[in-house]
């Protein structure tokens, strides 16, 4: 059994800047992802995409952010506990209880959750065979865009991330095909912009209105990909793999079983503290919800700020808090 004073669930950014904040108030924590790295969707589906709204930097792709997050908590050595689910909750004095699917149990004071909008995965194309060539030449993100030098590749899908990666990609793949099921994109105006000024050098080609129909090739390398219109025409592409973003399914799973006030798939919390109806566990970053929030990463940072300070007296047995700018703490010591 691990035990610590903060159990963060969810390794996104603002789970680590949590991990941070509680260090900072002499806090141990651990943090718990189902995923097998840090940094949740930043790392997993957009690490190469630029973030520009981080404040201090005007640009920052989305891995980075991730690397220089950890590296400011890594001072206070919080516990990773990667591809593993939170499965099992039980309230004790003054303390939880958690076990994941690893069957390793956790005894914790408080509890953050900082889960995003929930565990997720990749919503499929109903193709047949499709996860024999799922992590060989189909994908559902890209981790670095240089794995894809001097491919052709097909893009479907209507959204900001088919748009965006179509952009990004198009500076090493040899060919991209855009597939889309109608010629209208739900995307950024001024990435779409990009997105046809790069279409008349021939390097992107819009593949509309077609629809995914099958995937042809050996042992889950791809061949071809075959296509179908509104009236089952077919059209075949000769490509070496298939970007599918059809966005994501998230789900709270077990969490969701807690007792927790819920609305949709989100946790309501108290707005100043960010507590939920169960005293000592809190929500924060995107699964967290009340009047006026806002969805941003620096939104999650400042709630995370204020439930560990709002935590500190139930973590340190009624122990007033004597709040401390980090300028003061003298942190190179800690």
């Amino acid at each position: 059994m691990l035990k610590t004073d903060v159990l963060i669930i969810g390794a996104g950014p603002v789970g680590i800047f949590a991990a941070f904040e509680a260090g900072m108030l002499g806090m141990k924590s651990v943090i718990v992802d189902c995923l097998d790295q840090v940094g949740g969707q930043c790392s997993a589906l957009y690490p190469e995409k630029p973030i520009y709204d981080i404040p201090a930097y005007p640009k920052i792709l989305a891995g980075d952010l991730i690397e220089k997050l950890k590296e400011q908590a890594d001072r206070f050595s919080p516990e990773y506990l990667l591809s593993n689910q939170v499965v099992s909750f039980k309230e004790m004095e003054n303390k939880f209880l958690v076990k994941t699917d690893k069957n390793i149990e956790i005894e914790a004071k408080i509890i953050i959750i900082a889960a995003g909008s929930g565990a997720f995965g990749p919503n499929r194309p109903p193709l047949e065979n499709i996860r024999e060539y799922e992590g060989k030449s189909v994908f559902y993100m890209v981790k670095k865009a240089e794995d894809f030098r001097g491919k052709k590749i097909a893009i479907a899908g209507g959204g900001d991330s088919a748009i965006d990666w179509a952009v990004i990609l198009s500076n090493v793949a040899e060919k991209i095909y855009l597939v889309h099921r109608r010629d209208k994109f739900r995307a950024a105006p001024a990435s779409l912009e990009q997105v046809n000024e790069i279409a008349k050098t021939g390097k992107i080609e819009f593949v509309f209105p077609y629809q995914l129909r099958a995937l042809q090739g050996q042992d889950g390398i791809l061949d071809k990909l075959i296509l179908y219109d509104l009236e089952g025409n077919e059209k075949s592409l000769d490509v070496d793999c298939l970007l599918a973003f059809f966005g994501l399914s998230m789900e709270l799973g077990p969490i969701r079983e807690w007792g927790l006030e819920l609305k949709t798939n989100h946790i309501s919390v108290d707005k100043v503290s960010c507590m939920t109806n169960i005293d000592g566990i809190y929500a924060i970053g995107d699964v967290a919800n009340y009047e006026g929030k806002l969805k941003l990463i620096l939104t999650g940072f400042a709630e995370a700020a204020s439930a560990l300070h709002h935590s500190y007296k139930r973590v340190f047995d009624g122990k007033a808090l004597h709040f401390e700018y980090s300028t003061s703490k003298n942190i190179e010591n800690i």
